[in-house]
Parts: structure tokens; C-alpha cells; sequence
């Protein structure tokens, strides 16, 4: 069996802050940081194995993305990191694959509170809806699984980030890690609580793989699917039109329809990086 893993950072346990997760902002706290979440990364991986998994790729999916060491990855994974990827927190996701992780992910601005809420770039984005539900990351990104029909099984991070998935992926197996209690504060588990609720579910959802294989656990999203995307400013909205096919909603909204899911998750990243320099 063959696990694609897509590695967020804001999502581990104990991390709260942005000082936590960016390198340029604290080195030696980033550093600690980053290690904890390399060990909720193995605890996936590990896990996924204690059920029969066999293959991994592990595309890091935050900030630069060059948060992991690929010596210390467990399973032998491959690892994907690196920026300007085409699919972005997708890469590398394929047909070939069996399943999805999704680990140490967040959760949007506008649902409940999450620990450094955000949707792909919180200096331009303040609200996705995909098929007129708020969507997060991991609700976005499931277009890509939907697209290759692969299944999103698993997804770790705070109460709030599993909530926001469930819509889309109908009972995904998560690991609850944190309690948010605002967009800078959590309540977590210890690190080593955490590795055994990630082990866990992780080992689980690839038993549920194995014992069903159906399309019936793929990502739940109508197609032709539609993002709705709400800017800060007008400008950001107005620059967001310069792509085909993204039409104007309102002064800070736009609206992307496609049958293909893959390639509205691409026209969507089109956007997102187009409006990221002047957001900046």
C-alpha cells in the first residue's frame, strides 16, 4: 500500500505562534519546533505501517518547504519539498496511490477558533467556500484526491481543523492534538500523547483502506465544483480576474467553477500566487 503525505506545520502539538514555525523569525524555537513536528510526521508513517503500508512520499507543504530531514524520516519515505510546485500542497499525488494523509494541518480564519488560522496566504485570503461550505487547506486540497481518486483518510491538528474536513471527507480518521482557544493560544497534549493519537489513527485508516476500496471513501464534493474566494481588499479581487475564468462576485469576492477538480485546484494556486506579491 502506498501513502501520499502532505505536511503542514501550524497543526503540531504545542505550536502557536509564528515565531514557532518560520526560521527566519526564531531559529532556536523553530528548531525545536520543527523537531516535534518530524516526529508527528514518523508517528504517521509508523503507524500507517503497524497496518500493512509499505510505500510513502511526504511532500512538505509549509512555509519554504524545507522543514523536514529526510535521514530521519521514518519508512524510508520519499520526501517532496521545495517551492513553485505546480500542485503546490499536492504534489506528487498520483493515481498510484492508496491513500492521503493530511498531517499537522489548521484550520481556517473564518470557522472556530484554530491556532494561526489561515487559508494558503492570510495576508490577501479571508474566507474559501467550496460548494457554498467554508473550506480550509484540507478542504481545498481534497479536490486534488478527489480528481486522482485517491481517498483523504486521515488528518491531524486541533478540534477545529478535523471539524472543518468532515464536510468533504465524511468520516476521515483524526488525530486531535490541541484545543484552540484562540488564533494565537491552545491547549495541547504532551508530544509524546500526541505521537500515540497520530500511531493510532493513522494505523487505523489504513486498516479501513484495506478492508473497503470502494470510491465511496473518496473526497464528497459535487462536481462541477465552485470556489468562492473572499479577498481583504478590493484590489486582491480585481487582480484575482486577471486569470481566465475567475469572475467577479462582489468589491472582495470571486468565483471559480470546473468539472475537473484538478484543475480548479490549479486555477485556484494560479490566484493564490498571483495575489500573494501584492498582498505582500
Amino acid at each position: 500500500m502506498k501513502i501520499f503525505l502532505s505536511s503542514d506545520m501550524e497543526g503540531t502539538a504545542g505550536v502557536v505562534d509564528w515565531s514557532q514555525c518560520r526560521p527566519a523569525e526564531a531559529a532556536g524555537d523553530y528548531a525545536y519546533y520543527r523537531d516535534l513536528l518530524q516526529q508527528e510526521v514518523n508517528a504517521a508513517i509508523e503507524g500507517a505501517m503497524a497496518a500493512g503500508a509499505t510505500a510513502f512520499l511526504v511532500n512538505d507543504a509549509h512555509s519554504k518547504m524545507t522543514n523536514l530531514r529526510p535521514d530521519t524520516l521514518a519508512g524510508r519515505a520519499r520526501y517532496l519539498s521545495g517551492r513553485h510546485k505546480p500542485l503546490y500542497m499536492m504534489q506528487g499525488l498520483d493515481a498510484s496511490f492508496d491513500a492521503v494523509f493530511f498531517v499537522s494541518y489548521h484550520g481556517s480564519m473564518t470557522g472556530a477558533p484554530a491556532a494561526l488560522s489561515h487559508t494558503y496566504n492570510p495576508l490577501a485570503i479571508s474566507e474559501v467556500r467550496l460548494n457554498g461550505v467554508t473550506a480550509g487547506e484540507s478542504g481545498i486540497n481534497a479536490l486534488v484526491a478527489l480528481g486522482h481518486g485517491v481517498p483523504v483518510v486521515l488528518i491531524t491538528g486541533d478540534e477545529t481543523t478535523a471539524a472543518e474536513i468532515e464536510p468533504f471527507c465524511p468520516g476521515i480518521r483524526s488525530a486531535v492534538v490541541k484545543s484552540s482557544v484562540s488564533r494565537f493560544a491552545a491547549d495541547s497534549v504532551h508530544p509524546a500523547t500526541a505521537r500515540e493519537l497520530i500511531h493510532e489513527a493513522a494505523r487505523d485508516a489504513v486498516r479501513d483502506v484495506f478492508r473497503s476500496r470502494s470510491r465511496s471513501a473518496l473526497p464528497c464534493i459535487n462536481l462541477p465544483a465552485t470556489l468562492t474566494v473572499r479577498f481583504r481588499n478590493p484590489d486582491l479581487a480585481e487582480m484575482a480576474t486577471w486569470i481566465a475564468d475567475v469572475e467577479r462576485v462582489d468589491a472582495v469576492t470571486v468565483r471559480m467553477t470546473d468539472e475537473d477538480p484538478i484543475r480548479l485546484y490549479r486555477r485556484f494556486v494560479a490566484v493564490v500566487m498571483l495575489t500573494r506579491g501584492i498582498a505582500e
